[in-house]
Formats: C-alpha cells, sequence, structure tokens
C-alpha cells in the first residue's frame, strides 16, 4: 500500500476549514493508495484551530500541526517533516479540487517523471468583483504568457500551481525557503529547473481558484507578490522570467514620463498611456463571456495587477540594494 501526504498551511480559515477537510476526503485515490492530510495551522486565533482539532478527532488521516513561523514557507515545510508518504501534494484551503485530482496527480508524476506535477491555475468568481479578477487572471495579456494560466496546456513549464512532489525531489533539491513570505514556490521551482529538474503541468489536474473580492486586496496581493521577487531573482542570479521584470519597468517608465511631463513635454506621458490603454483594450476583447460590468471592473483590476506588482518589486529591489532584511509586514499566510 503507497502512501500520499496532502500538506496545506492555514491561518485564521474558520469560515472555509471544514469544507476544504470535507472535500479532500472525498478524493477518490488510485487502488493501492491511502492518504495522510497534514494541515499546518500558523497560530489561528479565530476558531479555526478548534474546528480543525473537531475534524481531526473524526477523521484519522487528518492531523494538525503547528505553525509558530505563521507563514507559507514554514507550514509547509513543517509539514514536509512531518510527512510520511513517498508522494506529497500541495493543496490550498481556498481552491476546490475535482474528486480525481489527487488521483491525477499520482498519475503525471508517474507518466512523466518529473520532479514536481500540477495543473493549470484557473480562476472563478461569484461575485461581479470576483469574476472581473478571474477574467483579468486568465488573461494571457496579465499572465504574460505563463502557461500556468493555460488551462490546455501539457508539457513542461516554469512553475505550477500548488504542485505534487515525489519526497525524493525535497531530498535532492530541499524545502522551501523560509525567508520568502511570498513566491516561495517560484522560488523552489527555479531552484529544481536550475539544478537539471522537471516541472510538469497536465490539465488532467484540474482545480479551481476563488480570487479576492475587492480591489484593495488584489492590489495588496500584487504588491506584496512583487515585493518578494527581486529576494528570489538576487538569490539565484536570474528572474525564472522576464515577464516578473516588466511591471517593474513600467512604473519606472510611468514615474519618469510623468516628472518629463512637469519639466519637458506630456508628450512621453500621454504614448504611454495610449500604449497602455490598447493593452487594455486587447486584454477586455479577449474576455468571453464577460458583461460590460464586469469588463468595466477588469480594467481596475488589470491596473491593480500591474501597478501594484510594480510598485511592490521597486520597494523589494530598494530594500535589497540597501542590503535591508525583507520586511514581514509585505506578505502572511492570511488572505
Amino acid at each position: 500500500m503507497s502512501l500520499l501526504s496532502v500538506i496545506a498551511p492555514c491561518r485564521n480559515e474558520r469560515a472555509h476549514i471544514l469544507a476544504f477537510c470535507e472535500s479532500v476526503a472525498r478524493q477518490e485515490l488510485p487502488p493501492g493508495w491511502r492518504m495522510e492530510v497534514l494541515v499546518a495551522d500558523g497560530e489561528s486565533d479565530d476558531g479555526t484551530r478548534e474546528l480543525l482539532d473537531g475534524w481531526c478527532a473524526k477523521d484519522v488521516r487528518f492531523q494538525r500541526v503547528d505553525n509558530p513561523g505563521r507563514i507559507v514557507s514554514t507550514g509547509l515545510n513543517r509539514c514536509i517533516a512531518q510527512a510520511r508518504g513517498e508522494v506529497i501534494a500541495r493543496l490550498d484551503i481556498h481552491s476546490e479540487y475535482a474528486p480525481d485530482y489527487l488521483a491525477q496527480c499520482i498519475a503525471a508524476l508517474q507518466a512523466s517523471g518529473a520532479d514536481n506535477v500540477g495543473g493549470p491555475w484557473r480562476a472563478e468568481g461569484r461575485t461581479p468583483m470576483q469574476r472581473a479578477v478571474a477574467a483579468a487572471f486568465q488573461s494571457r495579456w496579465v499572465a504574460g504568457g505563463a502557461r500556468s494560466r493555460d488551462l490546455g496546456y501539457e508539457g513542461e513549464v516554469d512553475t505550477v500551481y500548488l504542485g505534487c512532489w515525489p519526497r525524493a525531489t525535497f531530498e535532492r533539491f530541499g524545502c522551501f525557503d523560509e525567508q520568502l513570505v511570498r513566491n516561495q514556490d517560484d522560488e523552489h521551482n527555479l531552484r529544481i529547473r536550475r539544478a537539471g529538474g522537471r516541472i510538469w503541468q497536465s490539465p488532467s489536474i484540474r482545480s479551481t481558484y476563488f480570487p479576492r473580492a475587492r480591489l484593495a486586496q488584489v492590489l495588496r496581493q500584487y504588491a506584496q507578490y512583487g515585493y518578494w521577487k527581486p529576494f528570489v531573482i538576487a538569490k539565484h542570479g536570474q528572474a525564472a522570467a522576464l515577464r516578473h521584470l516588466v511591471p517593474a519597468a513600467f512604473v519606472l517608465a510611468l514615474a519618469a514620463a510623468a516628472g518629463l511631463a512637469l519639466v519637458w513635454s506630456a508628450a512621453p506621458l500621454v504614448a504611454l498611456l495610449l500604449a497602455y490603454g490598447l493593452l487594455l483594450a486587447l486584454a477586455i476583447a479577449g474576455m468571453r463571456g464577460v458583461g460590460p460590468g464586469v469588463a468595466a471592473r477588469a480594467v481596475a483590476v488589470i491596473a491593480a495587477y500591474h501597478l501594484g506588482y510594480g510598485w511592490g518589486s521597486l520597494r523589494g529591489w530598494w530594500d535589497w540594494w540597501r542590503h535591508r532584511a525583507p520586511q514581514p509586514r509585505w506578505g502572511a499566510l492570511t488572505r
């Protein structure tokens, strides 16, 4: 009998933790497989721990793991240290999974021989703003051509959503960098590829991610993603992909054009805004089944993506240049 270890970090997820546990408990595993589920709780103070402990008491496959570090990377590493399975799969509390999600992860590992496998990152929304966030999230003009947003792509990629690894991957490449509050998954995948490993995406591994429902949350989320990216780039001496550098370049160009408008001419600023407006128009035109209300919100969401990520990246580079330690306030385990 083979063992699969499912790992998930959480903090203050009272509204979602039981639904998550129920969905994982219903997973259909291949013949000859069983699972254990390790949930790393980052010292929740909203009742999450009590609900989780209650679930663990009635389903012995589940176990709460304490995560005093309170961030994703420390939670994942604590789970990995306690995991007993020959295969380890990460799940997210806020995603929904096809009944055969874990079975398809195992099948993809066996078929590809990769060091990490996962499915495409598919977003859906329930409210108009969430639908706008999801539509922008899936747009190739926003994602920069990331394969992880291509719902039909199968093959090697630079990163995947969540991940499923043979235990040997962590023995060979190490665990997650606990200095990173965000982007620890991108850094780990970059480390795997730089050492000759392979990341594989399969569209048969199906899940749905429900994004944030307020524009301010989206702006803050992407500012955090941007902030931590320079520390990943500095660690390895390269970006995982060139698309990670574009938002910061855009924000710098926007600031420079605005400065020129004050002291010389507004022409560069107008040209830049017109070019960006064309990109927004192309992005909206490519969104299928999106009504006018959602489309209007999507314009603001795309701008929040780019400006937030760009501004966060510049702040990250500023702290790195000053040899300042990364600031924990630029990321947390909570949504």
